[in-house]
């Protein structure tokens, strides 16, 4: 083991483990980790294997024993498949959670730490109970601090006072909001980020506090869509949106950001759009860390064709079918070189609050516009 620039020696030997819905993204995390590093790859060989009645295991093929392991997994990556009695199943987010568990059951103890790298929080959805219902989220993470996951890093967690769940061990929720911004500012020519020409819109009252932080770093006004629900009725596993109210100042020829954690259906955002449209917004972009798309691209096509919304940018922190990444209307935002230099942090057992704190970034980076 040799020393990085910061003088500090590596926690223990570096090992990454990518489940299947992770293999995409952690090729460039290990090419870049090898760059600057004695080792050609940090990979660790695995087999995830499936039974014929949908029942799996993990097989690790190498010795992990004494080595800092890192765990990647998107539980989002609806696009892994398996055989079941002969049908072809895509993995569902327990899926997901069950191949972490058998990842961390073959490790049998034998590391000498492990972190979970987890970018879209499993369950994040369910954080919270407001009757009889379960905290499927809060449940994983106590599973995971049993298994023997010292550190747990996810992105844009929905609600990060889940990590009250587990507080003897450490939960690192990092938010994307540079590389969105950088991505936006360098490939947006016509975006004009100046105080009289644009807003950043909140799409709901719990997206205030990351619609604030855009608008303070940007210098420009945030606006705010209240969602009434209707209380009376549950679809799809939540109350239906009567109507979005708007609070904040006229967008009549601005041109609009509106941010977000997640996007699922894309509804929502649908109806924001609609909205602001009708209230003479100029350009409309939509910044999130997670496109979901939960009932296809169809309708982004037709939005788009039809003048309401011009960009979607979000990560590649989960899964997005090729489909959609070559659509005009879609642009990702590389998040692969972040996830290294966290992990050779971490792996140094050196502090990441430098890479967690992008506001000096996000200045330096429009002070060079």
């Amino acid at each position: 083991m040799t020393k990085d620039e910061r003088g500090k020696l590596p926690y223990g030997d570096l090992a990454i483990i990518a489940l299947q819905s992770c293999e995409e993204i952690a090729k460039p995390i290990d090419e870049k980790l090898s760059s600057t590093r004695e080792k050609d790859s940090h990979l660790i060989s695995i087999d995830e294997i499936r039974f014929s009645n949908g029942e799996g295991k993990v097989v690790i093929n190498e010795s992990i024993r004494g080595k800092d392991v890192y765990i990647l997994c998107d539980v989002g990556n609806y696009g892994c498949t398996y055989k079941m009695f002969g049908f072809e199943n895509h993995m569902s987010p327990d899926d997901h959670l069950q191949d972490i568990k058998r990842a961390l059951s073959a490790i049998a103890g034998k590391a000498r730490r492990i972190t979970l790298i987890m970018p879209l929080l499993y369950a994040s959805r369910q954080h919270r109970r407001k009757g009889r219902e379960s905290l499927d989220c809060a449940l994983a993470l106590q599973e995971f601090e049993r298994l023997g996951v010292k550190d747990i890093i996810t992105f844009d967690a929905h609600d990060p006072t889940i990590q009250n769940a587990v507080p003897l061990i450490s939960f690192e929720n990092v938010h994307p909001t540079y590389k969105i911004l950088k991505a936006l500012v360098t490939q947006e020519d016509l975006l004009d980020i100046n105080p009289e020409n644009m807003v950043v819109i909140s799409p709901d009252t719990g997206a205030m506090d990351r619609a604030l932080y855009y608008s303070s770093n940007l210098g420009v006004d945030t606006g705010l869509f209240y969602k009434r629900r209707d209380h009376t009725k549950v679809i799809d596993g939540k109350n239906p949106i009567v109507q979005h109210d708007y609070l904040g100042r006229d967008v009549k020829g601005c041109n609009v950001l509106i941010v977000d954690d997640m996007i699922a259906s894309g509804q929502s955002v649908f109806d924001i759009c609609r909205e602001l449209k009708s209230r003479g917004a100029n350009k409309i972009f939509v910044a999130v860390s997670f496109a979901l798309f939960t009932s296809g691209p169809e309708m982004f096509e037709e939005y788009y064709n039809n003048g309401l919304f011009d960009r979607v940018y979000a990560t590649n922190l989960t899964y997005v079918p090729e489909s959609i990444l070559n659509a005009e209307w879609f642009r990702t935002v590389e998040m692969s070189g972040f996830t290294a230099n966290v992990i050779d942090t971490l792996n140094h057992d050196a502090s990441i609050s430098p890479l967690l704190d992008s506001t000096s970034l996000i200045r330096k980076l429009l002070n060079d516009k």
